[in-house]
């Protein structure tokens, strides 16, 4: 069935129809202007017309409801128990088949729902994004129908409704609200934990908590710095509220984590229990040097050139994305991997592409692919490769792996892949990457040892062992970690002469069956064996210090992980490790390139000899400076650029064992004064700075910069705004910037609760980073009274307002699909007065056009038929001969047409 269009006219400047009876009266008194002519009169009133700002209105006489429906946690409860109801109602009301009911779901997603029994929502729920599901539910309207909004909500938007209102009255949808309240309860919440976002070196500053309740007394109150609590005090509530201010000072730089935890006996919501937020100490730029040394020399070095280092030796586990906020520079010497959070080396990656930062790592046997770096988040930064090739193997390989297949690893991950097929993925690529010489036997464990297949040499069996392992699947049950081992050693220790090496992967919150696992465990180190485990969760879990134990009694590595995807590559890290001999030990004289002087004005005078390397292979783009003489040409110091980063390795040890050679080395000094301070890179640019702010979960970024300095610069190469969100190493993100006026850029981006975002403006190939910055903890739980005036503020302003009664919700806005028709009258009068000025100039008449034709014809007529009946003797009519001129033409046209013809 058709529906029916109705159409109108309004006028946005009414105001102006005042001109019409006062041109009548000009009209009436000075009648010279001949504005009764209908061209003028017409032409004055389309002008009049267009100055009123016309605009066509058209609606249908249908109507499209849309409803949304609040399925935020805080939320989702009291939208279950009366959503069947309300969504009966809003059927039974509903005017007509042809007016449309539409219901759509929302939290921290949009999830349109396809008929009135829809009720499931499958989207995350840690957050309510009323504006989101406003400007979709907009988006998806059509343009020629009625529309209205009606939402059931808690009110207590997560983020601000800023321009939504302007939205909706652009659209003319109005915005109907049903608030769902919740019964009293008793409930605590730290509503704000205020600090400056920077602060310098050792200088105090003051954080003020606030804490609020539904009822008065007392409750504890934990502060903790980082993942150390500074200590734990009691907060009086009164009327509601309760203080703690207290001040503090930090003497290492970089941004610094702040958490307020409130502990109650009684709590319903224990979701608003806590509260984050991040400090920015600023000590100017500085290098971090990461390391294994207790004193290392290139601390001592550095700082005598005049650097200011920061040196990260006995709390590596502390390392966060923060420790590189401020930092200009990062040294990695000869510390492995295992030893490093993934927080951390994930982090590196933002940090020398987008950031601007420098990389260097130094070589030893805990560096490059020794020390468990292949294939790991900093393997691609580096200029050099770390791949495995069959000349620089061990002698042979024997190794076991032992994986968890209990219950737990059928869980699905964000990449779509379960835990299992993650873990089989690692167990296959440990497979690809042993010789052809080594031997593997795999292990599936549960609550007993499944055998995936004995122990079999690689190089005959390699395609069959990989097809097995990847066949492995989740069956439940627990893991019972000493019937693995045990089964796992029994095919282990058969292998002939050799480096045996068993890899355990389990749940570190659900490791089972210790059993005798000392005893086996010494038993294994007795006959040369090490055992490393890759443990799925944290330090913090259950079961986390027994694998650790394990680890440890085994002469192996400890891996812990909470990302799936990175299962894969520690086990390719660890197999490297173990089947692959990567340092060299024997003292090698090097031998320049000539490509020091990309770095530096001259080529330095370098050393005899090094006493040891790490062998690698110069990746391809990259430079080296300085080359083995040995049969592997390997590189010894190498160099690159990542994005707009620096990057570098070292291969020969700058402390420690093997390092004898250089650190006696006459130009030692001058050699890591050169390189850190190429790896710092540019000097950022004056007249230019970035500032945010947060506002729920919405980030506000602002550039200000010196237009007389910059605005050149910036109509050649626009300044980038790159960010990334979360620990997990997820992809970059650019944002667009908005024009705000002169030397003001700005943009706004939604965080991710409790994920800390960083970013950086480049501008001129340098960088300007700032953050980490986060939007804190639970911000669903954090019940601020504003979210929901402004929610009842954009109601009023779209029209809208609170309904008590639903079957008002059907009720139609004024109009919708407004077109301004203004230019159509502009161009309408222009083309009435070039009319009006041809008439006036010619003296044309729409009303004579007629007779003057037929009268010209008559006249043509009789002037051919003289000329056929006399001879052409050339003779002038005389005035009472000649055509008499038409009527139309007035006294004053005729008088003018008799003159001329005097003058000739």
């Amino acid at each position: 069935m058709e529906s029916t269009i109705l159409a109108s006219m309004s006028f946005g400047a009414p105001q102006f129809l005042i001109l019409l009876p006062l041109l009548f009266l000009a009209g009436w008194f000075f009648r010279s202007l001949a504005l009764w002519r209908p061209l003028r009169a017409l032409l004055l009133i389309l002008l009049v017309t267009a100055l009123c700002d016309p605009a066509l209105r058209l609606r249908s006489d249908k109507m499209d409801l849309w409803v949304l429906f609040d399925r935020s946690s805080s939320a989702s409860e009291m939208v279950e128990a009366g959503e069947d109801e309300w969504k009966s109602l809003l059927l039974r009301t509903k005017p007509g088949r042809e007016n449309q009911l539409h219901f759509i779901d929302y939290a921290s997603e949009v999830i349109p729902g396809t008929n009135a029994e829809t009720n499931f929502y499958s989207g995350a729920t840690d957050q309510t994004r009323t504006g989101l599901a406003i400007n979709d539910t907009l988006a998806r309207m059509e343009s020629d129908r009625h529309h209205g909004i009606l939402v059931f909500t808690d009110g207590y938007s997560t983020e601000p409704l800023d321009g939504i209102a302007a939205k909706l009255m652009a659209a003319n949808v109005p915005l109907d609200y049903r608030l769902l309240r919740a019964p009293d309860v008793i409930d605590f919440q730290v509503t704000e934990l205020k600090l400056p976002s920077r602060s310098q070196l050792a200088e105090p500053f003051v954080v003020d908590i606030t804490v609020k309740a539904s009822q008065s007394g007392t409750t504890p109150l934990t502060v903790y710095r980082n993942e150390t609590a500074l200590f734990t005090r009691e907060v009086e509530i009164v009327e509601g509220t309760g203080h703690l201010r207290f001040a503090d000072r930090i003497t290492s730089p970089g941004a610094h984590r702040y958490r307020a935890v409130v502990a109650p006996e009684l709590d319903t919501h224990a979701g608003n229990n806590q509260r984050e937020q991040w400090i920015e100490i600023v000590a100017g730029p500085r290098l971090l040097l990461v390391t294994r040394y207790n004193n290392d020399p290139l601390a001592s070095t550095l700082s005598n050139q005049g650097f200011a280092v920061e040196t990260v030796s006995d709390d590596l586990l502390s390392l966060t994305s923060g420790a590189l906020t401020g930092a200009r520079a990062v040294i990695l010497n000869n510390v492995p991997a295992y030893e490093l959070p993934s927080e951390f080396l994930n982090a590196l990656d933002f940090f020398v592409k987008e950031q601007g930062g420098g990389l260097l790592m130094a070589g030893g046997k805990n560096s490059f692919g020794s020390g468990g770096y292949y294939q790991s988040a900093v393997d691609e930064l580096l200029p050099v490769t770390m791949e495995l090739k069959n000349e620089h193997r061990r002698l042979s390989v024997a190794m076991a792996i032992v994986m968890d297949r209990s219950g737990s690893m059928a869980a699905i991950t964000s990449s779509g892949n379960s835990k299992m097929q993650l873990a089989n993925e690692g167990g296959a690529r440990a497979i690809e990457l042993l010789g052809e010489t080594d031997a593997v036997t795999v292990f599936a464990v549960d609550s007993q040892a499944h055998e995936i297949s004995p122990l079999l040499n690689v190089g005959k069996s390699r395609g069959e062992l990989i097809k097995r392992v990847r066949s492995i699947e989740s069956m439940g049950g627990g893991i019972f970690v000493y019937t693995g081992m045990k089964a796992a050693w029994d095919q282990l220790k058969q292998a002939e002469a050799g480096q045996r090496h068993m890899i355990l992967f389990t749940d570190a919150a659900d490791s089972e069956e210790p059993g005798e696992y000392k005893a086996l465990l010494k038993e294994m180190q007795d006959k040369g064996a090490t055992v490393s485990v890759i443990g799925l969760g944290t330090r913090s879990d259950a079961d986390a210090n027994f694998i650790q134990d394990i680890a440890s009694r085994g002469n192996g590595r400890m891996f812990f992980t909470t990302i799936p995807g990175e299962i894969p590559n520690i086990f390719a890290q660890e197999t490297v490790s173990v089947a692959r001999s990567t340092f060299v030990e024997e003292a090698v004289p090097p031998q320049s390139s000539g490509k020091w002087h990309e770095i530096a004005q001259r080529d330095l005078n370098w050393p005899q000899s090094v006493d040891g390397y790490n062998l690698s292979y110069l990746r391809e783009g990259d430079e080296t400076a300085l080359v083995s003489t040995d049969r592997y040409a390997a590189p010894l110091v190498a160099f690159g650029r990542r994005g707009i980063g620096r990057t570098a390795a070292v291969a020969f040890p700058l402390g420690g064992d093997y390092s004898e050679s250089v650190r006696s080395w006459e130009s030692y000094g001058d050699f890591q004064q050169t390189f850190a301070r190429w790896l710092i890179g540019e000097q950022i640019p004056p007249g230019i700075g970035v500032r945010h702010e947060i506002t729920g979960s919405e980030l506000r970024i602002d550039l200000i910069y010196d237009s007389e300095i910059w605005a050149s610069e910036f109509a050649k190469s626009p300044p980038r705004l790159v960010i990334e969100q979360g620990d997990l190493g997820n992809r970059a993100e650019e944002l667009i910037w908005e024009r705000l006026a002169p030397g003001h850029y700005s943009v706004k981006t939604e965080l991710r609760e409790s994920e800390p975002l960083r970013g950086a403006v480049q501008v001129s190939g340098t960088a300007l980073p700032f953050g980490p910055v986060v939007a804190g903890s639970a911000l669903e739980w954090e019940f601020h009274r504003e979210r929901v005036i402004e929610l009842e503020e954009t109601s009023r302003t779209s029209g809208g307002g609170e309904l008590l009664d639903l079957s008002q919700a059907w009720r139609k806005p004024e109009a919708s699909g407004i077109t301004p028709i203004r230019e159509w009258f502009f161009l309408s009068a222009l083309f009435i007065f070039l009319l009006e000025t041809f008439a006036t100039r010619t003296g044309w008449s729409m009303l004579h056009f007629g007779p003057r034709i037929e009268a010209a014809t008559k006249v043509g007529a009789r002037k051919r038929k003289t000329k056929t009946q006399t001879a052409p003797v050339e003779s002038h009519p005389t005035e009472a001969e000649a055509e008499p001129a038409p009527e139309e033409f007035s006294p004053a046209r005729r008088t003018r047409f008799q003159k001329a013809k005097k003058r000739h």
